[in-house]
């Protein structure tokens, strides 16, 4: 039981909400980084330490492709991002994939276009990977 108790848990900074956060400006932050990135992958965890199977797919999908350079955004350090970028992009899953600019889709879609080899298509057409 730490001195100041209740006080000091009812103490704004304390409260659960992601601080200085709003929705606002947190659409503005995903526009900024999917616009500034090829490839933007909003994830649960990061590359070196995915935290769902699904986001760990979609990082060894873009391994196996070679695609080294994309912006990865770990959605469960702030939850204001985790329920903004899913109305951003009007998809109700997590993991979410930009390519330039677009919304591409989550795990199910880049293994349906990685099956039909369209997501390779698009890698080479966008200039992502060399053919």
């Amino acid at each position: 039981n730490r001195a100041g108790g209740a006080d000091e848990a009812s103490h704004d900074d304390f409260q659960p909400q992601s601080k200085g956060s709003s929705s606002a400006e947190v659409t503005e932050h995903i526009s900024q980084w999917v616009s500034e990135n090829d490839v933007c992958v909003f994830m649960k965890g990061t590359r070196k330490m995915p935290q769902c199977g699904f986001s760990r797919y979609v990082v060894v999908l873009l391994n196996a492709y070679g695609v080294k350079q994309y912006k990865e955004v770990n959605v469960l350090a702030d939850d204001t991002l985790r329920n903004t970028i899913k109305e951003y992009s009007n998809w109700p899953t997590i993991p979410q994939i930009y390519v330039k600019g677009e919304f591409l889709g989550g795990c199910d879609i880049m293994k349906e276009m990685h099956e039909d080899g369209t997501l390779r298509e698009l890698f080479i057409r966008e200039k992502i990977i060399k053919e």
